[in-house]
């Protein structure tokens, strides 16, 4: 990457602005509780954060803050091996998990590269988007040799991620007035993913987007995100592009379509984007919390009623995340499927 050829170069209507300016960012929330602070405080705060922003950051998750430094080290370590010797764990069509460097979304490509790994190895999804098509495919990890203690440090980040993931899917819930417990059996067989994104520095960052603007098809989405900054919120009021303010040791949470459907849009996906800069390398690690591939999404029967009906007709999440992802490869002549497409009002 080291020029911007065309394929990177955004719409005029989407380049970034680049001109920083204070604008009061998403919540900051303390998952902690204490004699001053109860859990229907968390859970209310909880549900102001998905309803208003559909993002928030939060601190005193219980990820150990080592995992962090550890993590950011293996990913730098990893990224600045030789091309050759990445590309020997290249993810491609079939197997979607590896070293990949030339993603799109929204048909234009994103200035990064990445590595993702399944948290469940294997992990299984449909062979196609094709309704017809019942074959599975088995998703395996493949790791490289360099660094060696790359494979432990991931997994030892994602298993601790994992948790965190459940403990916010109860306190969501709670926050729509659900049991604690009521997503838990979505997540049986989950088909979480956990990428490693670094973006390098690029010579005209007004022209690219480390990744175009974009909601997330799963239930949740966990980002550490180093101290450089670029991730951007598509805010809901006013659709100004806000910027997300690193903040030490906390986590960035967003809720993503599955949930805007099972909430039959109480809370929100948000677009998102990340901008890059001509200066400074970026590093980020999403955990993306997806449910069984054979979970059926719709609206949830408690939260559907006369005054509020179902928005949503019924989708495979299966089907619905492999046709998400045809375009991650290649230039497609349609938009991916998006939720929208499932809506009845």
């Amino acid at each position: 990457m080291v020029e911007v050829d065309q394929a990177f170069i955004q719409a005029a209507e989407h380049r970034p602005k680049l001109d920083t300016i204070e604008i009061e960012g998403i919540p900051l929330i303390d998952l902690s509780l204490s004699d001053t602070r109860d859990i229907k405080l968390l859970v209310s705060e909880i549900g102001n954060a998905c309803k208003n922003w559909g993002f928030f950051q939060v601190i005193n998750h219980g990820v150990p803050l080592q995992f962090f430094t550890q993590i950011n080290i293996a990913a730098k370590t990893f990224f600045d091996r030789p091309i050759e010797e990445k590309t020997k764990v290249k993810r491609d069509e079939v197997n979607s998990t590896g070293y990949h460097e030339s993603e799109h979304t929204k048909n234009v490509r994103d200035w990064k590269e990445v590595f993702d790994f399944v948290l469940k190895d294997p992990s299984f999804l449909p062979a196609s988007h094709e309704p017809e098509d019942k074959q599975l495919k088995a998703l395996r990890n493949r790791w490289p040799e360099n660094p060696p203690e790359f494979r432990e440090v991931c997994q030892e980040y994602a298993r601790e991620a994992e948790k965190l993931c459940y403990k916010l899917l109860e306190l969501i819930a709670l926050s729509l007035g659900l049991p604690s417990n009521r997503f838990h059996g979505y997540f049986d067989d989950h088909t979480a993913l956990m990428r490693l994104n670094h973006y390098p520095p690029c010579p005209c960052p007004e022209l690219a987007l480390g990744v175009g603007r974009h909601k997330d098809a799963g239930a949740l989405t966990i980002v550490a995100q180093d101290d450089v900054g670029g991730l951007q919120v598509k805010r809901k009021s006013d659709g100004v592009w806000v910027p997300v303010k690193p903040t030490p040791n906390a986590l960035v949470i967003n809720v993503g379509d599955t949930i805007q459907v099972w909430s039959n849009e109480a809370y929100e996906s948000v677009e998102h984007r990340v901008v890059v800069n001509s200066e400074r390398e970026r590093f980020s690690f999403p955990v993306f919390f997806f449910p069984s591939h054979y979970v059926m999404v719709k609206p949830l029967e408690e939260l559907v009623n006369e005054q509020n009906p179902a928005k949503y007709k019924e989708y495979n999440f299966g089907k619905f995340f492999a046709a998400r992802t045809r375009g991650d490869y290649k230039k497609l002549e349609l938009e991916n499927i998006q939720i929208r497409d499932f809506k009845i009002i």
